[in-house]
């Protein structure tokens, strides 16, 4: 390969690239299935788990507290009247963007490095945009009257306020999670049918023969799932510059200055595939290694990874170029007086910060050592992690805590139950993926075995006949 075609390089991988020396469909089959039907679990999954459940307890303990005395326990007050809440909604939704582009997107794009990724991304948004509904939910007061933000027959004739980008919200989101558990489970069922056959316990033979809903590999089952692949494929695509761009409205709809700008949406929508892709490194890189799975997630899936991260975060280091200069170039004070806050103002601590996480610190993706190191390119997807929650956080609270008046101006502090929420939702997020490590394939058997040589020579003779 050329020299300076290192960084830049997308075009497809070979099966030599990215999938392990000696594998066959019998190896591939063995190996995924083998962690789910063996049930013996390395020490980081019985570690993940114990942490998850630890968290989710104390996530269960601040729902708690807060159905009992109200959201006042948070930081909130006014003029900050979103906080960490609408902060860590917005992340959360960001984490849910990856699995949807890895899955949709790449494989419209036949980019058949995603084969290896997949599944497990797809679970990842699954669990993430189950963690990002919680917090609009909690952050109402009163959740259990969620459904009034639905357009449902009632006496008194109340409807939402359907011009309200928060409402907008509750359909985009819904729907972005309905058609992510479709796509995902659709894709299982060629893996739970050999799930199925492989169980030696009664048990797990009955489980997996429900879930697999008759499958029985024949050729008109290929043809059927392959083609309702392609149409959730179709339908899932818009769906992931459609739902962060729904969130960005929340903000770019408001006269608030430092949210009312029109380049939003496709900044909402490079940050949310850029911690995306950092989060799908932060899970797949400890489960390669302790699964034994470096013949299946390859250093080429690393290598495609960080190059999404990189490209990316040029865009968004762009936004925030063209957000400082839009402010500047407008000549209105008060946009240029909220982008000064940001500077110079008590919230400049994160946002130069943020600014280190998101710009300065990704540039070492530009050198494939780096892409291709295990430990390097945790510590960056972290760092990314950290920075995208600080640019959210950032947006939302300078923007509110100073607006158009000074006589309104506030602070916002956090309170240590801000903090145990967020927290806890980390653990809802652990629990809940460690456990779909343990019942199901992480890894896409029948996609898998489609990168091995003994495929294609079947497909070669296939097409000779």
């Amino acid at each position: 390969m050329p020299e300076e075609q290192e960084v830049i390089d997308l075009q497809p991988a070979t099966p030599k690239d990215i999938l392990g020396a000696g594998h066959t469909f019998n190896t591939v089959t063995d190996q995924i299935a083998n962690v789910v039907l063996t049930g013996k679990m390395p020490l980081l999954w019985y570690g993940a788990i114990a942490a998850g459940m630890g968290l989710l307890g104390l996530f269960g303990l601040v729902i708690t507290l807060l159905m009992a005395k109200g959201v006042g326990i948070w930081g909130i007050r006014i003029p900050v009247g979103w906080g960490w809440a609408i902060t860590n909604f917005v992340w959360w939704i960001g984490i849910g963007h990856a699995g949807t582009l890895i899955s949709a997107i790449l494989l419209l794009l036949n980019q058949q490095w995603r084969n290896s990724i997949n599944r497990f991304a797809e679970a990842m948004t699954l669990f993430a945009v189950a963690c990002a509904g919680m917090f609009p939910l909690l952050h109402m007061g009163r959740p259990w009257i969620f459904y009034w933000m639905f357009p449902y027959p009632n006496a008194m004739g109340i409807q939402p306020q359907f011009r309200s980008p928060l409402v907008w919200d509750v359909f985009a989101v819904s729907t972005y999670a309905t058609v992510s558990l479709l796509f995902w489970y659709v894709g299982l069922l060629p893996d739970l049918g050999t799930m199925r056959d492989g169980a030696k316990n009664r048990a797990q033979q009955l489980i997996y023969g429900v879930l697999s809903m008759g499958w029985r590999g024949s050729a008109k089952h290929w043809s059927i799932w392959e083609t309702a692949c392609l149409l959730l494929a179709g339908l899932a695509t818009p769906l992931v510059l459609s739902v962060h761009t729904v969130v960005s409205f929340d903000f770019t709809i408001a006269i608030v200055p430092g949210w009312h700008s029109t380049f939003f949406p496709p900044y909402f929508v490079a940050g949310a595939i850029y911690s995306g892709f950092a989060m799908v490194l932060v899970l797949a890189i400890p489960l390669r290694s302790a699964f034994h799975l470096k013949g299946l997630i390859t250093d080429k899936h690393l290598d495609n990874c960080g190059k999404v991260m990189l490209a990316t975060g040029l865009i968004v280091a762009y936004a925030y170029l063209l957000e400082t200069f839009t402010a500047w170039y407008s000549g209105n004070v008060y946009e240029q007086q909220a982008f000064w806050n940001r500077m110079t103002g008590p919230y400049a601590g994160y946002y130069w910060f943020l600014l280190t996480c998101n710009i300065a610190a990704p540039q070492a993706l530009w050198f494939k050592r780096i892409r291709q190191s295990p430990v390097w390119l945790f510590a960056w997807s972290v760092i990314v992690l950290i920075g995208m929650w600080l640019e959210r956080f950032v947006i939302i609270v300078s923007s509110l805590a100073q607006d158009f008046l000074p006589s309104s101006w506030g602070i916002f502090q956090f309170t240590r139950w801000d903090l145990a929420t967020f927290v806890g939702t980390l653990g809802l997020f652990t629990f809940l993926f460690f456990c779909f490590v343990r019942v199901l394939p992480m890894i896409s058997m029948n996609e898998v075995r489609m990168l091995t040589p003994q495929a294609k020579v079947e497909r070669e003779e296939t097409h000779v006949e």
